[in-house]
């Protein structure tokens, strides 16, 4: 078993790099724990979009 983990500024950044991940490897994947954190800095909100993938390799 081992995982991948993914962090982005972006939701569509996270979303596009985990699908290319998928697709660019021969792996079962078991789960994706995925996670948003928000906070404020001055007036601006910044977000962070992270995932985990929990995988195995097939073959």
């Amino acid at each position: 078993m081992k995982v991948k983990l993914f962090d982005e500024e972006d939701e569509n950044d996270l979303e596009k790099d985990i699908n290319d991940f998928i697709e660019g490897n021969s792996i079962d994947v078991i789960d994706i724990k995925y996670q948003v954190g928000v906070s404020v800095f001055s007036e601006e909100q910044i977000f962070c979009f992270s995932a985990m993938i929990i995988y195995s390799i097939i073959g």
